[in-house]
């Protein structure tokens, strides 16, 4: 008896009928609209001569990572893979990396050898140093989580946490991949997830004293019951000034928590369209990635999936429900990966977010069987239109996309302070990959920092607004995201041929108070300290 890996022990996708689906457009309730400015129209110029090149090697990113073993896989914890972060350690103004890491279980690693995650810092010349014996980060343990997000859900100053539990596994009395039942059109594979035991996610409240509480239970957050929880993601999805959070989730319904305003949530994705697919299907959750991709001036949804399926684009409405435009807005051509890490990134600064997608397959068994797809696969970029449509420009965008690795965690920043977006990718049982960007700073841009005083230090939740001419973009500080993985916490806006920042708008989370600062130049990164104003500016480096 073969049975899809999403029908494991017999499980079955949940189809919803037609009136439930009527259901899945039509809001119960509608969701406060904050002042904005009207979000303008601009016409993105032709397309910039923009690639991507793979430069971890000469960059000193040397660590192989490690998850199961390289042709198979005996349990789906040696498949999940994990996330990275790019983030600046030492607070120098130069993005540092963190590799996690994994292990094989079956393993007996001699002393000093077995695998450990990895702190990089940067030495500002395009190359990393490895300091994780310095800095004291390469003592692990056997734990299995997931994605996890801060927030400052109660507006008391204090970051909160947030953590996706995935599986509460027990590797001695998981089955087996002998098991008849574990298969993948027809080729025998590791179990699960279904059939396994589902995890409850986590919200820890920050009690200002160094100390946290488990606030799951009466927060609400317990109440859509145990999930296969991969990414979380904490944005103010309905403009009302307090941070929702939204779960992709494996193989069941993904999460929407609505912030009630007074410590609790609510689970509204069934009812605000974005829990299944657009025909009410569960689906593989696996990545996030938000954005105000149209510049309405509401943020929008991007989930990756398993494969033989699409991923999707929640677009928000803003009544307080979204469409998935998967299919009209042009990325619903591909759905022959396993798609993972994934971003918004204005690739090539023309003031439109653009999308990048990170694959790999999770059944290393696969190769050698002719079913149309493979174990490596190359990365996506989907360009911009700026009508609301995105054209895949894989093929021409370099060879750091079109490369094939089985890649999992990714994170988007701009490493070399060069004024455009680059990415680093985790890759299974390989060494990782550090994508420059290389074209994109041709057109104009501005990186914001934002130090919180009365909000939190990182300035988490603090909404920024870019303005330039009748075009209006915006986006949030924010942790988690992309696939279990942190992006850099500076926001970037492209600018394209603008030469002045007409209006920049800070609303700081925890007071709403709201600085402006008018006509800032391009091309700069500007320190904003809540309440003081631009504190820092350092020029672009030469193109």
């Amino acid at each position: 008896m073969n049975l899809p890996r999403r029908h494991f022990l017999g499980s079955s996708a949940i189809v919803l009928s037609s009136t439930l689906m009527d259901a899945l457009t039509t809001p119960l309730w509608k969701w406060r609209n904050s002042a904005l400015l009207p979000a303008g129209v601009a016409t993105p110029p032709a397309t910039s001569p923009v690639t991507f090149v793979d430069v971890a090697r000469e960059a000193g990113l040397n660590a192989p990572n490690v998850w199961g073993a390289v042709d198979h896989k005996r349990y789906i914890i040696e498949a999940k893979g994990s996330g990275l972060a790019f983030f600046d350690y030492d607070n120098d103004g130069w993005l540092d990396i963190y590799l996690t890491n994994g292990t094989r279980l079956d393993a007996n690693w001699p002393p000093g050898k077995a695998p450990t995650s990895h702190l990089y810092k940067n030495n500002r010349d395009g190359t990393f140093t490895d300091v994780t014996r310095k800095a004291v980060v390469y003592d692990e343990q056997f734990r299995w989580g997931a994605g996890c997000t801060w927030l400052d859900y109660d507006r008391d100053g204090h970051l909160d946490l947030f953590v996706c539990n995935y599986i509460r596994l027990d590797p001695a009395k998981a089955p087996s991949a002998n098991d008849p039942l574990c298969q993948w059109k027809g080729i025998p594979v590791m179990c699960g997830p279904r059939g396994l035991t589902g995890d409850t996610n986590v919200l820890y409240h920050n009690n200002g004293d160094g100390t946290f509480t488990d606030v799951s239970e009466k927060s609400g957050i317990l109440k859509p019951g145990p999930r296969y929880s991969i990414t979380s993601v904490s944005y103010d999805f309905d403009n009302d000034g307090w941070p929702d959070i939204y779960v992709a989730v494996d193989s069941q319904p993904s999460i929407l928590f609505r912030n009630n305003h007074d410590g609790t949530f609510t689970d509204i994705a069934v009812l605000a369209g974005c829990a299944y697919s657009d025909n009410g299907h569960e689906q593989a959750g696996m990545g996030l990635a938000v954005g105000d991709y149209d510049c309405d001036g509401w943020f929008d949804i991007f989930k990756t999936n398993f494969a033989d399926d699409t991923c999707n684009l929640y677009h928000n409405n803003g009544d307080g429900t979204f469409t998935d435009v998967t299919f009209s807005s042009g990325i619903g051509i591909n759905n022959r990966y396993v798609a993972w890490g994934c971003g918004f990134l204005d690739y090539d600064n023309d003031g439109w977010p653009d999308l990048m997608q990170i694959n790999g397959h999770v059944y290393p068994e696969i190769e050698g069987h002719d079913i149309g797809q493979t174990f490596k696969n190359p990365r996506l970029l989907y360009k911009n239109l700026g009508n609301g449509r995105f054209k895949d420009v894989s093929s021409e965008a370099g060879p750091g996309i079109n490369e094939l690795f089985s890649s999992r965690g990714a994170a988007f920043g701009d490493y070399d302070n060069d004024g455009d977006i680059d990415v680093v990718i985790l890759n299974m049982n390989d060494l990782p990959s550090l994508l420059r960007n290389d074209g994109g700073n041709l057109q104009n841009w501005i990186k914001i920092r934002l130090i919180g005083t009365k909000c939190n230090r990182t300035a988490i939740g603090a909404r920024v607004r870019v303005v330039t001419g009748n075009h209006t973009q915006m986006d949030e500080v924010h942790s988690g995201s992309s696939v279990m993985s942190q992006c850099d916490l500076r926001l970037h806006f492209g600018l394209g041929k603008a030469t002045t920042v007409d209006l920049i708008e800070v609303k700081w989370p925890t007071t709403q108070k709201i600085e402006r600062f008018t006509q800032v130049k391009t091309n700069q990164i500007l320190t904003i300290r809540e309440g003081s104003g631009i504190v820092d500016t350092v020029k672009a480096k030469a193109k």
